[in-house]
């Protein structure tokens, strides 16, 4: 939608073709039906990408700041949440009224409901057929976004295309998703589906400190999210559930000044109480604090601040809120976003190897990338 209205206020003639129901359905949904629309840290080092350089020339050129100011432009109220990341004061649906209004002005047609069944290309000139009619354009833009959440109706339909065209494609992956465990340690998430806490998650050299939820299913929240994106299957996480605070300094104290007291009641001033329950007995402790040597409290400090895990995989793009990989940097122009080897074809947003953390980014890619390929398609 951006990009169209982009290239129609240049003048060009855009057919925008979706084959949803309405316009902007992830937009709908996104932030909690407020839309986290940018993020006020947008920087290249906040996104994955085999090529970590390629996103930079469309961000710098089409900033979180210009988008910002087409927010107000457009009258619409937001705020600042935590950690840069922004959103509507009020429904999210007023940035896809902000986008159609756009479209509108710059006489963009907008068809709904119309799928894409086949693409070709006879020297300089794609040849779209729908159900209803084959279209004609001398420029094809690819929008599509990645596999995440089918039921909105996501598909793989972008990848096809580049593959039609011989163009490399990154590996593609769940991101910014839930992740699942195997039985035992599921017993434990269940257990206490509901409680969240401020956590330090990490894999590999890479760490997030947000919010992160117990579920049914596994793990979830902000800090697992972002986690996810760097996770391979088969590695193993550390959790750190008291990132603030010395498990270990805290109980030591404790039990000079309350030695009756036990272990669940002591670990509760610094963890919920159902997670401090946990915690114990997942290291096989019990008593009252007075009865636990400096070794037995520096080994329930390491189940709070070192809490090893292996994830049996992820809910996968049926909860994911993006998709890793997508169509290969090498092949496009960092400032045009047009496929080098298929003149005139454009790839932008998700479809692409650029992935941002939870946020705000990925938004903002969208919006830059799409800015970039409407000022020349």
């Amino acid at each position: 939608m951006f990009c169209a209205a982009e290239a129609g206020r240049r003048g060009r003639r855009v057919l925008l073709i979706d084959h949803a129901k309405a316009p902007g359905e992830k937009i709908r949904i996104s932030g909690g039906g407020r839309c986290n629309f940018t993020n006020l840290e947008v920087s290249p080092d906040r996104f994955i990408s085999e090529n970590p350089y390629f996103a930079i020339s469309a961000l710098k050129r089409f900033t979180q700041w210009d988008f910002i100011s087409r927010v107000d432009q457009a009258g619409i109220a937001w705020h600042e949440k935590t950690l840069g990341q922004l959103f509507c004061d009020g429904s999210a649906k007023q940035i896809i009224e902000m986008l159609n209004t756009d479209l509108t002005k710059a006489g963009v047609d907008l068809r709904l409901q119309t799928k894409v069944e086949r693409v070709q290309k006879t020297g300089d000139i794609f040849h779209l057929e729908t159900e209803a009619a084959t279209l004609k354009a001398s420029n094809l833009v690819i929008a599509t976004g990645g596999k995440s959440i089918p039921k909105m109706g996501a598909s793989g339909f972008g990848y096809h295309v580049a593959q039609q065209f011989d163009l490399p494609l990154v590996e593609t992956r769940p991101g910014l998703v839930p992740l699942t465990f195997g039985p035992q340690d599921l017993e434990t998430m269940k257990a206490l589906a509901g409680v969240s806490v401020a956590a330090r998650v990490s894999v590999n050299d890479t760490s997030f400190e947000e919010g992160m939820l117990f579920t049914h299913r596994g793990l979830s929240g902000p800090s697992i999210l972002q986690i996810s994106s760097f996770w391979r299957e088969g590695q193993e996480i550390s959790v750190n559930l008291a990132r603030d605070t010395s498990a270990s300094s805290t109980l030591m104290d404790l039990r000079q000044t309350n030695g009756k007291q036990g272990l669940k009641s002591a670990l509760s001033t610094i963890l919920p109480e159902r997670v401090a329950g946990s915690v114990v007995t997942r290291a096989g402790l019990s008593g009252p604090l007075a009865d636990q040597s400096n070794a037995k409290l520096a080994h329930l400090h390491s189940a709070v601040h070192e809490w090893k895990l292996r994830p049996s995989g992820s809910e996968g793009y049926r909860t994911a809120e993006v998709t890793l990989g997508g169509v290969s940097t090498d092949i496009l122009d960092s400032r045009t976003m047009e496929a080098k080897p298929v003149p005139g074809l454009y790839f932008i947003g998700e479809v692409v190897d650029v992935t941002g953390w939870l946020g705000g980014y990925n938004f903002q890619w969208a919006w830059s990338s799409g800015w970039a390929a409407g000022q020349i398609c």
